[in-house]
């Protein structure tokens, strides 16, 4: 089977036909979902999918993007409940960073202090952690290992095939691979993906977004894992059953699920 293991499915591109996109990718073989956090004015509609679901799993967190939503104590009437699996996505990303020099730092020490706070709401409830970082490599790692995330580890959503980020691996953290890896300009993924320990590859869409090729231009969904394992398999010279059997093994012990 294939787990799909970064999937919004609380998104408002999937309020009309959600079952219908289940169930494709049950159909295709897609057997695990997990819905990460993201703006917290979702969390309640991906806890009601999640037990609507015995498939489907979520997890409690905030975006940076979203930070200005951030409120830890509403995270945490969530996160005993028995289907949350992680805290995040969480993170740094600094790709929009607007204003003069002064507001960006600021903006980055809010991001920072944000990301700190989950990273420790992680660790409180034992919880692996689903982690963005775009353009923040060295401040990502920095904290991971400052803050002692490897007592829970945790996955690199969507991986920026920044090489400094692989020793993490070594912490306990897992790289999701999605959509990406089968663009055109996916050299510098592509260059790196042989360099993960085989046992710390997730899959993920990442959908609504990032769809992968062939369907580029549509709207994501999980049955497109499908296309992510195959270059994967493609790539690494190994079968498709065996990545599958892979990465399957991977998302249950890291998210300890069944």
């Amino acid at each position: 089977m294939i787990i799909d293991t970064h999937v919004h499915l609380d998104d408002e591109r999937y309020k009309d036909d959600l079952n219908e996109v289940l169930n494709r990718a049950r159909d295709g073989g897609v057997e695990r979902f997990i819905i990460p956090g993201a703006d917290p004015k979702n969390l309640k509609r991906a806890v009601e999918i999640a037990e609507n679901n015995s498939d489907v799993y979520f997890a409690v967190g905030v975006h940076p993007y979203d930070m200005d939503s951030f409120e830890e104590s509403y995270l945490e009437k969530f996160i005993n409940h028995k289907k949350c699996i992680a805290v995040g996505e969480c993170g740094l990303d600094y790709f929009r960073l607007e204003g003069s020099d002064e507001e960006k730092e600021k903006e980055k020490s809010r991001q920072k202090e944000v990301f700190i706070t989950q990273i420790e709401l992680a660790k409180k409830y034992k919880k692996p952690l689903i982690v963005h970082i775009r353009d923040a490599s060295r401040d990502s790692k920095e904290l991971l290992l400052k803050y002692n995330a490897k007592e829970v580890g945790g996955v690199l959503h969507c991986y920026n095939a920044d090489e400094e980020l692989l020793s993490l691996a070594n912490d306990g953290f897992y790289f999701g691979i999605g959509g990406v890896v089968t663009f055109k300009n996916a050299k510098k993924l592509l260059h790196v993906l042989p360099k993960i320990p085989l046992d710390k590859i997730l899959i993920e869409t990442d959908a609504p977004y990032l769809t992968p090729n062939p369907h580029r231009g549509e709207r994501n969904e999980p049955i497109y894992t499908i296309f992510i394992m195959k270059k994967i398999s493609e790539f690494l010279e190994i079968s498709e059953e065996n990545i599958k059997k892979i990465t399957t093994k991977n998302a249950l012990l890291l998210f300890n699920i069944s």
